[in-house]
């Protein structure tokens, strides 16, 4: 795909054709909306801010395929790079707010609710958003796409780079579905510390090709600055896609993070919770290993009156709350 050296005006006038991408993008969106009108008609609100991450997501999808940035991102490595942070990002994060799965539970008739339950609930779909796969997949596709010869290959064959936009696209829904929203996923979705922690993690990858980008001597994809004779060298773009990685991966990462911390700390009680494991350890440290697996640690009150019954316990003391009437 030859383009000519860019200009302002045709930044915004370059556009390109992906007659499978464009028909998988609009089935996308009008499947998504007719949903939508059949849950209303039932008489079951949506709200219209998912419908606006769902339209956003298809947007962000079509400026990735479609726009300067796909025409351009043949040429120059760091335009390509940030193809690959909407693609494995910003459109995952969006379509897991926009939650088609549960529209599709939500409007669907008693087998297709049926379905969606037996799905999200066996043992394949835990597998599949189960962070033990999806992180060691996101950090695979991030570092194993830059950091070798994947680069050179994708520019010398387009199916390699089809097959690289979806392998984005898959990576990034299935890291974020569990993490981001509260999407209609498992029974047992991660806790919120736990998401934040994952996100946290998730952000070595992005400052590991960043950094590796901008250090490396040699141009581990030479073919961008050879289908062209203008722009950059081919190690300074090279340059300029790492430090996009690093600084634009990290702080989209942040924003998630921020966005977690936000529904963590507006989720009420719940949310200091920090999963069953981490519960059980820091009740056991506190109150000790046979204390009743019925007490709230977070429960200012019953805590206390545990610990001090664990301390008379271990003095010989007899129970405190033993002569205390029912509250």
């Amino acid at each position: 795909m030859d383009a000519p050296r860019p200009t302002l005006l045709g930044l915004w006038t370059t556009w390109t054709w992906s007659p499978v991408a464009d028909g998988l993008i609009a089935a996308a969106l009008i499947g998504y909306l007719a949903l939508v009108v059949r849950n209303r008609r039932s008489g079951l609100a949506w709200p219209v801010a998912r419908m606006v991450s769902w339209l956003a997501a298809g947007f962000f999808t079509v400026l990735a395929v479609n726009s300067a940035l796909a025409v351009y991102g043949h040429q120059l490595f760091w335009v390509h790079m940030l193809v690959h942070l909407i693609l494995i990002m910003i459109v995952p994060a969006l379509a897991v707010w926009a939650q088609p799965i549960r529209l599709v539970h939500d409007a669907g008739g008693p087998r297709v609710r049926a379905a969606v339950d037996r799905i999200r609930g066996g043992r394949a779909f835990r597998l599949l958003v189960s962070p033990w796969l999806t992180v060691p997949l996101y950090v695979a596709v991030l570092v194993l796409t830059h950091l070798t010869g994947f680069q050179q290959a994708m520019s010398e064959h387009l199916w390699i780079h089809d097959a690289e936009l979806a392998l984005y696209l898959i990576a990034g829904y299935l890291l974020f579905l569990p993490l981001v929203g509260d999407e209609l996923t498992t029974p047992s979705p991660p806790p919120p510390l736990l998401r934040f922690a994952i996100l946290a993690l998730c952000m070595g990858p992005d400052t590991l090709v960043g950094i590796t980008l901008m250090m490396t001597g040699k141009a581990l994809a030479p073919a961008y600055a050879a289908s062209r004779d203008w722009g950059p060298s081919a190690l300074v773009d090279q340059s300029a896609a790492g430090a996009i990685m690093w600084f634009g991966g990290d702080g989209l990462m942040m924003v998630l993070m921020v966005v977690v911390g936000g529904q963590w700390i507006g989720s009420g009680d719940a949310s200091r919770s920090l999963g069953p494991w981490l519960d059980r350890i820091r009740s056991q440290a506190v109150l000790g290993a046979d204390s009743a697996s019925d007490i709230d640690i977070d429960d200012d009150d019953a805590a206390l009156e545990a610990y001090n019954a664990r301390l008379a316990a271990m003095h010989g003391r007899p129970d405190p709350r033993a002569d205390r009437p029912p509250r």
